[in-house]
């Protein structure tokens, strides 16, 4: 087993650290991908980060309707956003309204997170009642 010394400054590593193969690609099935993983839990082991070879994921089920109808939200609301985004007659107000949700408690901080919870309510008032 390899042991990894960190840098002084560098207390943990987490997350993917190289790209995962794309599909198709030459050589994809001969090619994984570099995940770090750091627990958080309170132990006495000072070893809380492993590291895995990841390789080419392959779906076992076909997505439940549920799944298909959050997939054509998400599209949908994505499309509304930049739509909306690049509206000159929403633009000033929906920058007015951001400035003032902003520091609220439940503000969303910026005008991307503003715009999709927007959008998403507009969404959602159209095909759920």
């Amino acid at each position: 087993m390899a042991i990894v010394k960190w840098m002084k400054g560098i207390e943990f590593v987490s997350g993917l650290l190289s790209k995962r193969p794309k599909k198709g690609a030459p050589h994809s099935e001969h090619s994984n991908a570099l995940l770090a993983t750091h627990r958080v839990a309170p132990t006495s082991n000072p070893d809380c980060t492993r590291i895995y070879a990841v390789g080419e994921y392959s779906r076992s089920t076909q997505p439940s309707a549920k799944e298909l109808a959050l997939r054509e939200r998400f599209t949908e609301v994505r499309a509304m956003v930049a739509t909306r985004r690049k509206d000159l007659n929403k633009i000033s107000q929906d920058q007015l309204d951001f400035i003032a949700q902003k520091d609220l408690a439940t503000g969303k901080k910026t005008m991307t997170a503003y715009l999709w919870k927007v959008c998403g309510e507009e969404y959602d008032a159209a095909h759920n009642g």
